[in-house]
């Protein structure tokens, strides 16, 4: 999933739309997609930023890794879910997500998390979020192909990862494009060989002669 950081404007329909979508699984005081708010700046120059913060499906993920019974597995295309019959209730995952996505359900005695509504995407539908968002700032698809438009956008705004750890599949593109630099080339001569170039001399500058501090009353 990529989130254009630059067209998100906070108005939580996501997270509606994720309350909605996944009401049976969800318990009802909690909400498994959460919107950070930052501000940047000091008054009268200040933003405020909208980050969406779905669970992030790591590429690596830890919580499968801690999970005692095989509860929370990982498919082969990417999606981190967990099979409730097999989950104990133990939370080891809900401690070791370093994201805070994993959500318990004190209720069913189970732990619940954000599944990119797999429902959904098992259907060729994307998830509820990015179909619900207003300002299209959600984009959805198969970051292992180079030529997919999450790919390429990712490569195209510099997009980024909340964080390296685990290795997320959520990424952002930044506010403003991260420019990447390209290597000069050294100029050619009629010879076909650049010459070297010398560095500029710096004139040594010049002190000014101060003027004296005489006290008042004084010569």
């Amino acid at each position: 999933m990529v989130i254009d950081l630059k067209k998100c404007v906070g108005c939580y329909a996501c997270t509606v739309a994720c309350k909605a979508e996944n009401n049976s699984q969800i318990p009802e005081e909690k909400f498994w997609h959460r919107i950070f708010e930052v501000e940047k700046g000091e008054y009268p120059n200040v933003k405020k930023i909208f980050i969406p913060m779905p669970c992030f499906h790591c590429k690596e993920p830890i919580c499968v890794t801690v999970c005692p019974t095989g509860a929370s597995y990982k498919r082969e295309d990417g999606l981190v879910l967990i099979d409730y019959n097999k989950c104990i209730y133990c939370k080891y995952c809900v401690f070791s997500c370093p994201y805070g996505a994993r959500v318990p359900n004190e209720k069913e005695k189970v732990v619940t998390k954000c599944t990119f509504c797999v429902q959904r995407v098992d259907k060729f539908k994307v998830p509820a979020c990015v179909e619900t968002c207003i300002g299209n700032a959600r984009y959805f698809g198969d970051l292992d192909n180079p030529d997919s438009e999450v790919s390429q956008l990712i490569k195209e705004r510099g997009g980024i990862q909340f964080s390296e750890k685990l290795n997320p599949s959520v990424f952002y593109l930044p506010l403003k494009p991260i420019n990447i630099a390209k290597p000069t080339k050294p100029k050619k001569t009629k010879s076909g060989i650049a010459k070297p170039t010398k560095p500029k001399k710096e004139k040594p500058k010049e002190e000014k002669p101060t003027t004296p501090y005489v006290p008042l009353g004084c010569g």
